[in-house]
């Protein structure tokens, strides 16, 4: 199928429809997540009340004795967080402030870990602990080399410049597979507003030749945007942010078989719809928000960043490997993306919007962040 023809809309994914926007607000009024206390002194009762089974295959990864804790707040769009296990730290992008900050295991203490970051968006390492971001100012991928110096990994295609490359992952080969929606130079916010000179597509750096080669183009996808693998690397999961943009774009994350030993995909697919009813909103109809950042556990469930609906929506989105919704994590702000870290990968770290949370969960992050 083809989306060439579809008509753009106007929407800026930053800005939810007026119908989204209505129901936040009318949720706002009754909403558990956005009243309680994230400052430490007012703790919630346990279990805590956010963290929701929606199927009992969820109920072994939530602790009955763990709270929802805010890290940090300070950011203007939290984006990005990607675990050093050698470090012990997270490094997460704060996009318009054009900034990257670090939060240390060892006293949760938050310092600038880069300014100019390049207006990053998406962060991740490879399996040599380097640093890889996706920036939107330079509208390119970069890795950080042990030694400091910053290494171009991507920035044209067909000699055109990229659009603002947006999230990413390390397949175990050693490719770096990104997307590149645009959002990045769509307005001045995150970057520099230029006009796309290239379509949206998915990219594959060849870890050997570096040669980079398109996987997924507007054939197949409109806007897509976070990017993980299944544990066995045999699965790519997508996520498509296209209807902030094209009319007919769905709301939703697809998933491709990795074929060809690990360099390219088939087999496209809708794996979730990111339509539902907002939980605890009895009566109120099934919504659309976005998915955004996605990570996969060691037991091959997906782990959605979703928001722009309102309370009871918006926070962490968890999918089974056969695509049911069987949990969630409820917060009072949209998280754009998450990882798990600690020292032994089992907390949860989610970049939403002005704040940095975390949640310990009984599972570990697959890949190497």
């Amino acid at each position: 199928m083809t989306h060439a023809t579809d008509k753009p809309l106007t929407l800026d994914r930053r800005t939810p429809p007026a119908t989204a926007a209505a129901t936040s607000l009318a949720c706002a009024a009754g909403s558990e997540a956005g009243d309680r206390d994230y400052s430490g002194k007012n703790p919630s009762r346990y279990p805590d009340p956010d963290i929701i089974v929606l199927d009992k295959r969820f109920a072994k990864y939530k602790i009955g004795n763990t709270p929802i804790q805010r890290l940090y707040v300070g950011t203007l769009w939290a984006e990005g967080c990607a675990w050093n296990g050698q470090g012990n730290y997270l490094v997460w992008s704060d996009i318009p402030n054009n900034r990257q900050l670090r939060w240390l295991n060892e006293d949760g203490h938050v310092s600038v870990f880069r300014k100019d970051s390049g207006y990053s968006n998406g962060n991740t390492f490879d399996f040599e602990g380097r640093q890889i971001s996706f920036e939107h100012g330079n509208r390119r991928v970069v890795r950080y080399e042990h030694n400091g110096i910053v290494t171009v990994l991507a920035d044209r295609w067909h000699g055109k410049k990229l659009n603002a490359p947006n999230d990413g992952a390390v397949h175990h080969d050693g490719g770096i597979w990104f997307t590149d929606p645009g959002y990045g130079i769509l307005l001045n916010y995150e970057g520099y507003k230029n006009d796309l000179e290239i379509e949206e597509a998915v990219y594959r750096i060849d870890p050997n030749t570096k040669k980079m080669e398109k996987v997924v183009g507007r054939d197949e996808m409109f806007k897509p945007n976070g990017l993980c693998f299944s544990p066995d690397y045999k699965k790519c999961y997508i996520a498509d942010t296209g209807a902030s943009h094209y009319e007919k774009a769905p709301k939703n994350v697809m998933v491709y078989d990795v074929v060809d030993d690990g360099k390219k995909l088939k087999n496209g697919r809708e794996f979730v719809s990111m339509k539902m009813k907002p939980h605890r909103h009895a009566g109120e109809p099934e919504q659309s928000g976005f998915a955004d950042g996605i990570r996969c556990d060691v037991d091959g469930n997906l782990w959605i960043g979703a928001g722009w609906v309102g309370d009871g929506y918006d926070g962490v989105h968890i999918i089974a490997p056969d695509g049911t919704r069987i949990g969630l994590i409820l917060l009072p702000e949209i998280c754009a993306n998450l990882c798990f870290g600690g020292p032994r990968r089992n907390r949860l770290f989610m970049a939403a919007s002005q704040s940095l949370y975390a949640v310990y969960v009984e599972t570990q992050g697959a890949g190497v962040t």
